[in-house]
């Protein structure tokens, strides 16, 4: 969901995200979960408040004045970096190897397995 603010209404919430407001918090389909303080007296919604209390990821974009919501965790655990690992592999000739020594040039990874 991309936002220019961090109010929208509770119906728009719902459309986009599957999560409707209800009085026993923030609801899908038989769960829910509590949030106290995520609609407000005027309707709307605090998209702040309901992102923390479904562990939905937001970032800000502030060059562009856009807010981007990702889905519901329940987890609390989302991707907050695209850093890759950087393995230490071995080559052929049994000597350490780091992926990270082929940065800027093209890699392709092949895996293999016998089951």
């Amino acid at each position: 969901m991309i936002l220019t603010e961090l109010r929208t209404t509770t119906r728009e919430f719902a459309q986009a995200t599957g999560w409707e407001p209800k009085p026993e918090g923030l609801c899908r389909g038989e769960i829910c979960v509590p949030a106290p303080g995520a609609v407000n007296a005027d309707g709307s919604l605090d998209v702040a408040i309901a992102a923390a209390r479904l562990g939905m990821p937001l970032v800000e974009d502030a060059d562009h004045g856009v807010w981007s919501l990702g889905p519901a965790t329940l987890s609390g655990k989302s991707l907050n970096t695209a850093v890759a690992a950087d393995p230490e592999l071995m080559n052929f000739d049994g000597s350490p190897f780091r992926l990270s020594s082929l940065r800027g040039k093209k890699v392709i990874l092949v895996a293999w397995s016998s089951y």
